[in-house]
């Protein structure tokens, strides 16, 4: 089956793990960052496949985040831009608290996202 995705992340564990195996592209930068940038591609045309907060962690707590979008552009999608902008605002509310985490801190954070984005990819598969 072709994959019919791509993975926004920030998250560098995401990033080597399935580089190769799917679509992924990465930045550097924390939450919000990533946010933009996958609010950008909604502009584009993209579709949201995950909801850009998912997870029990609260936005700014971890610096990192991975949604998938749709690998292919069509007219805006006006649901997806709905979700990440109102994803934003919510970001807005909470200060940054991830700064100066110890490494071992950082490495748990990177594992949730993981694992949040790895039990999404076959749903995501089937679009």
């Amino acid at each position: 089956m072709a994959v019919s995705f791509v993975i926004l992340t920030n998250n560098p564990l995401v990033r080597d793990r399935y580089a190769g195996q799917y679509s992924v592209e990465y930045q550097e930068g924390g939450y919000m960052d990533l946010l933009v940038r996958v609010r950008d591609k909604v502009h584009a045309g993209h579709k949201l496949l995950t909801h850009p907060l998912s997870g029990s962690v609260k936005p700014n707590e971890t610096p990192y985040k991975s949604v998938m979008i749709s690998q292919k552009r069509g007219t805006m999608d006006l649901g997806s831009l709905s979700v990440i902008e109102e994803a934003i605002t919510a970001c807005r509310k909470f200060p940054v608290r991830y700064e100066g985490l110890p490494q071992r801190v950082l490495e748990d954070f990177q594992l949730v996202d993981f694992t949040l984005i790895d039990s999404a990819i076959p749903s995501a598969s089937a679009f």
